[in-house]
């Protein structure tokens, strides 16, 4: 059965889950949320970007989609880049339901499966993480459940994406960090059958998620505000020449009671590529630098158990440093981290470097990021000096925008596309202004059926006919 487009919000439930939670929702995460459930009472599927700071709250605003969702009987699918970040998804929901009166039938939020009573009515909301590090059975076992409903949020990986996956009632999708999926990816989440709604959530969205919301094809909902405590982040390229005042602030911090993530582009040496290997940098570290701490090591290629070992470790505090590749760029949640020092800054694009920043200030100490490369070249030095200058996601996107391109609009590449033939993307202002007349002609006219709009009529016939657009 496909599921419908337009459901009722079911307020009073909804508002009951989020009464029990231990902190209120801010402005911001309010009014984004009323944006996104008056989406979901609409004749068409939404199309809607929630932007907002690392650490800003995104997930219980999507959370409370996912919440309507059950409500209404319908499924719906979180899909995130890593495992550790579709992991700390299922933790955060988990929790987010179970309060005192969750129901667990043997099961706890840490595994793969859990229902939870709602405070309201006492209904019950089935969550379940799938992901490819699962094994056989366990998969196996998830995907009959989600085909038979009886999972009401499903959360995971690219593993949401393989054909096995038969989400039969599927009624909205959220895509996390949606700069790490390409386009199609996207896209076969969302064109599962029926018309799912779509919600992207990022902190740095891709190029050309940006050129659509300005263009007026995905409609943007941005959380400006951050929850009370969040703290101010330091933003300072270091010299190759003063490595040892970086490991200096390190220690600093360390020696303070805080802790530290040093990040390296690569997992071993490479001969084809000059960049610091984070197996190579935590054997020198806890060798020659930092011998008087505890050092831990993050990376892809281990298991997933080992993986889980390391961020225990460093999450009770029984590892200062974390030495680590990319794999940490989101889900990870250490509100005693002070320092991000990110050697082979050069090797980073802007979206990771600000995901990488987001990862300290989250606790009550003034926290520092540390942009340290051996040679930078132009584009890279400029990158870093868009990150000095802002904290906000937002304009990092669109700088990223003017500098990588906007991506093509009705295709799937995300950057590198030539600009418009009458005005650049980046013109944001004229942009902004002239995406509103169309949703002026839209409210005023929407079957374009005044004389006057005949012209236009036509030609949007034509274009339609020609160029059937997906939405991503």
């Amino acid at each position: 059965t496909v599921a419908p487009i337009s459901w009722p919000t079911h307020h009073e439930r909804l508002e009951a889950i989020l009464a029990s939670l231990p902190y209120a929702l801010t402005n911001a995460q309010q009014r984004c949320l009323n944006e996104i459930l008056h989406d979901l009472t609409r004749q068409f599927p939404m199309s809607r970007l929630l932007q907002g700071d690392v650490g800003s709250g995104k997930t219980v605003v999507a959370t409370g989609a996912l919440l309507v969702a059950a409500f209404n009987g319908l499924q719906s699918a979180l899909m995130a880049p890593t495992e550790i970040l579709a992991e700390q998804h299922f933790l955060t929901v988990s929790k987010m339901l179970a309060g005192d009166s969750a129901s667990e039938s043997g099961n706890t939020p840490s595994e793969s499966y859990f229902t939870a009573a709602m405070p309201h009515d006492g209904s019950e909301i089935t969550i379940c993480l799938l992901t490819g590090s699962l094994s056989n059975r366990a998969k196996d076992e998830m995907r009959r459940r989600i085909a038979d409903g009886e999972v009401d949020i499903v959360i995971g990986t690219q593993a949401l994406i393989q054909e096995t996956v038969d989400i039969p009632r599927l009624a909205l999708v959220v895509v996390d960090e949606q700069h790490r999926f390409g386009v199609m990816q996207r896209m076969n989440l969302r064109n599962r059958g029926g018309t799912p709604h779509m919600l992207a959530m990022s902190a740095t969205p891709i190029p050309r998620s940006v050129r659509l919301t300005l263009l007026g094809d995905l409609e943007l909902s941005t959380i400006d505000e951050m929850p009370p405590g969040r703290q101010q982040i330091r933003t300072r390229w270091i010299e190759p020449s003063q490595r040892d005042s970086a490991y200096a602030v390190v220690r600093q911090e360390v020696k303070a009671g805080r802790q530290a993530f040093i990040i390296c582009p690569l997992i071993e040496e490479s001969e084809a590529i000059q960049a610091r290997a984070a197996t190579e940098e935590f054997e020198r570290l806890s060798r020659l630098v930092f011998r008087e701490l505890r050092l831990g090591l993050l990376h892809g290629r281990l298991s997933q158990d080992e993986r889980e070992a390391v961020m225990q470790g460093f999450q009770r505090g029984k590892i200062d440093i974390l030495v680590a590749t990319s794999v940490i760029e989101v889900g990870i949640d250490i509100p005693n981290a002070t320092v991000m020092l990110i050697d082979g800054a050069d090797r980073f694009g802007l979206a990771q470097l600000h995901q990488f920043r987001g990862r300290v200030g989250r606790g009550e100490h003034l926290s520092h990021c540390l942009l340290l490369s051996d040679s930078p070249g132009v584009s890279a030095r400029e990158r870093i000096r868009i990150l000095e200058r802002t904290m906000d996601g937002f304009e990092i996107a669109e700088e990223d925008l003017r500098i990588r391109g906007a991506g093509d609009y009705v295709g799937t590449r995300q950057s590198g596309m030539n600009d418009l033939k009458m005005a650049r993307v980046t013109d944001l202002d004229i942009m902004q202004m002239a995406r509103q007349e169309p949703k002026r002609l839209h409210e005023t006219d929407p079957g374009l059926g005044l004389p006057e709009l005949a012209g236009i009529a036509a030609r949007f016939g034509r274009y339609r006919a020609e160029h059937p657009v997906e939405i991503s």
